[in-house]
């Protein structure tokens, strides 16, 4: 990967465009830091793909290992149902 200051770039887009159509991939920096980087389309869209093909697996590797362990159940006691029972009848009554 070539990299140029921001100013060449301004001064030499077609010849950098040029070298991305020939499968370059240029850097353009400003003060010193990476700012921008010119790919092809086909490029950007292989590399899109692929991180979306690890989401994928990384989605499928955590539902896999959610269904090996065990449903957790919330458990309601008789008693408890109870006092549920009983506080919704009395703000029914309240009313």
């Amino acid at each position: 990967m070539s990299t140029i200051s921001a100013s060449i770039a301004r001064q030499s887009l077609p010849t950098q465009l040029d070298r991305v159509e020939a499968g370059e991939e240029v850097s353009i920096t400003r003060h010193g830091k990476v700012v921008a980087v010119l790919v092809r389309p086909d490029v950007l869209a292989a590399r899109r793909a692929t991180a979306a093909w690890d989401a994928a697996d990384r989605i499928a590797a955590l539902l896999n290992r959610a269904r090996s362990q065990p449903l957790v159940t919330a458990v309601v006691t008789p008693r408890r149902a109870e006092e549920l029972i009983d506080s919704l009848r009395e703000n029914r009554a309240a009313r």
